[in-house]
């Protein structure tokens, strides 16, 4: 330090601010982030031990799983073409585009000028003096630099602040892609048993033809009654009717569908018009620990950076208890000829230190303070509330698939038992030893089992896909292909 103190005052100017700051590079204003410690259970209280043991791994692409290639390629034109994703990956570059600009406030802001000036004084201003004296130019040439020295850390919260939101922005474009895909499965899922459904009506009011005409025959062979064929053909329109319900259900799936993979709405209706199965039900992936589930979903992931951002920007507003140290520099020339600009003696510069500190707006700074950890408080919050609700998804979503196998295999027996007990009315009908509503009460009895027993595989194949898309495992960070971007979300998150 007596060394320095000795050198050139010009040196001396940039040599003591840059010791400085070096030696108070470790102040920085605020709270640090500490990752909030939650109480967790230990397990999930819907887990099931039973699935447990054959449990898959997690896989990303899960949809896979149903081994489905029509639910494979509508999932992929989705990743590639929907429009949420666009705007998520709009918020995420947007995200990216602010870290590198606060990046740059660590580094000296350079500018480059020049100047060059034809004055001529009036005589009144010059008095005596020729016409020709009275001009004068005037030529100027320089570099600037201005560099605000961080020694409290306001410029480090600042990057420190973006940084978490881009990797928040990261969190909310993988938490759209699980969104999307697992709206998409369901709605593939929901399209194929809407149209199982529609197929049970429609067989069923074909059984419901042939019952008609055997009674219309009986009645016209003066066996039966007008009102046995009433009765029948009652029965038949109920059946009928529930078709147009069915099929505007089928075309609404259809729309969604087109529209989540970027199209227009009916640009599918020629793609899954014809009835296809429902995907079979999928090994459960294993759900792991709630601990695990941190690190596995996106939203929490984004929940957690957000509540980092809100914490370093408490750090922002402190550092202006402090006062800002700015160091700048000139180098330039000027000169009244511009032969004579660059000449040795021409050369102009100046080294100065700044120092702003608006000691009597402590209320204002305060109050930023007070409004900045009101933010943070705000966000600890909303990162604890999207832990719950995580939480509680996995858990209903175990309970309602449990819950969906166990109606399955009943509505199974029932329907079965269903269609046994309707094949034997219609023989002991036409035997003579049952009456007609007897058989028109095991159809309708059918229909409803069949049709229940469709809604119910709907239902368990889609809470399959719930437990997938409640533990997001292992998601990817697969961009829209029309607007790739370098590297990856996960990539930009890190320091």
């Amino acid at each position: 330090m007596r060394n320095a103190l000795h050198m050139p005052p010009a040196l001396r100017a940039v040599a003591l601010p840059s010791l400085l700051a070096l030696v108070l590079s470790a102040c920085m204003a605020g709270p640090d982030y500490v990752r909030p410690e939650l109480p967790l259970p230990s397990d999930y209280a819907r887990a099931s031990a039973a699935d447990a043991t054959n449990a898959a791994a997690p896989d990303a692409a899960f949809w896979r799983a149903f081994a489905d290639p029509q639910l494979d390629a509508l999932v992929e034109a989705a990743l590639d073409a929907n429009h949420d994703l666009r705007i998520a990956l709009a918020n995420y570059e947007r995200a990216n585009a602010l870290l590198r600009g606060a990046r740059f406030d660590h580094l000296p802001t350079v500018t480059a000028s020049a100047e060059a000036a034809d004055a001529r004084w009036s005589a009144d201003e010059a008095p005596g003096v020729s016409r020709a004296g009275r001009d004068q130019e005037s030529w100027r040439a320089g570099v600037s630099a201005s560099w605000e020295l961080d020694l409290f850390g306001r410029v480090r919260r600042g990057v420190e602040s973006r940084r978490a939101e881009a990797a928040a922005a990261a969190g909310d474009l993988a938490a759209m892609q699980v969104v999307i895909v697992g709206e998409v499965v369901r709605g593939y899922i929901e399209l194929r048993g809407a149209q199982e459904r529609l197929r049970v009506a429609r067989a069923n009011a074909d059984n419901q033809r042939e019952t008609l005409a055997l009674v219309e025959a009986r009645f016209g062979a003066g066996r039966g009654t007008g009102y046995d064929t009433a009765r029948a053909r009652a029965q038949l329109e109920s059946t009928l009717a529930r078709a147009p319900a069915l099929a505007a259900e089928v075309a609404v799936l259809q729309h969604r569908l087109a529209v989540l993979s970027g199209r227009s709405p009916d640009a599918l209706l020629a793609d899954l018009a014809e009835a296809g199965p429902l995907p079979a039900v999928p090994a459960l992936p294993d759900p792991g620990s709630p601990g695990d589930l941190l690190r596995r979903r996106p939203d929490i992931a984004a929940a957690e950076h957000r509540l980092h951002a809100a914490t370093a920007r408490i750090g922002v507003a402190t550092a202006d208890l402090f006062p800002r140290f700015t160091l700048g520099g000139l180098i330039g020339s000027q000169a009244a000829d511009a032969a004579m600009l660059f000449e040795r003696d021409s050369e102009t510069r100046l080294i100065a230190l700044g120092i702003d500190w608006s000691f009597l707006d402590i209320g204002r700074v305060r109050a930023r303070m007070a409004a900045a950890g009101a933010e943070a408080a705000a966000e600890l919050g909303r990162y604890e509330q999207t832990v719950l609700l995580a939480l509680e998804d996995v858990e209903n979503a175990l309970v309602r698939h449990a819950r969906s196998r166990e109606q399955d295999a009943h509505l199974q027996r029932a329907a079965e038992e269903s269609a046994q007990a309707a094949r034997l009315a219609v023989t002991r009908f036409e035997a003579g030893a049952a009456d007609l509503l007897d058989v028109l009460d095991s159809e309708r009895t059918l229909l409803q089992a069949q049709d229940a027993l469709a809604q119910a595989r709907t239902r368990t194949v889609a809470s399959a896909a719930a437990v997938y898309r409640a533990l997001a495992g292992g998601w990817p960070q697969q961009m829209p292909a029309h607007r790739q971007v370098s590297g990856t979300a996960s990539n930009t998150a890190s320091p």
